[in-house]
């Protein structure tokens, strides 16, 4: 520290040790406003997940074919996330034999008595 004192000036080395502080304190602001942005945002969707796309109505939410589906209170449409559709497909083309077999080998211990 001596020699860059000698070598640079005391005044090079404050104002360095200035920037660095204030770089961190920088730092520190950015995160703290990413955390209340992403506090913003999940609160955001939350509250557009809980109303209709087309009327928006409220949203409830039921099973069908263990999947769980959004169902508009006021139009009655029902909304479907992301890869359910293909999931009840799937499950649908499987037919009666698939069904028995799921209902057989599931790990659900709903239909065994105690």
């Amino acid at each position: 520290m001596e020699n860059e004192k000698d070598r640079f000036g005391e005044k090079f080395v404050e104002r360095a040790k200035e920037d660095f502080y204030f770089a961190a304190k920088d730092r520190e602001l950015v995160e703290e406003m990413k955390a209340h942005l992403q506090k913003v945002e999940a609160a955001t969707r939350e509250k557009h997940a809980q109303t209709c796309p087309k009327c928006s109505g409220k949203l409830e939410s039921y099973r069908f074919m263990e999947f769980v589906l959004d169902r508009c209170e006021g139009c009655e449409g029902i909304w479907l996330d992301k890869g359910e559709l293909e999931g009840i497909l799937r499950k649908a083309a499987r037919g009666p034999l698939g069904a028995f077999l799921d209902r057989c080998f599931s790990k659900e211990e709903t239909g065994k008595k105690s």
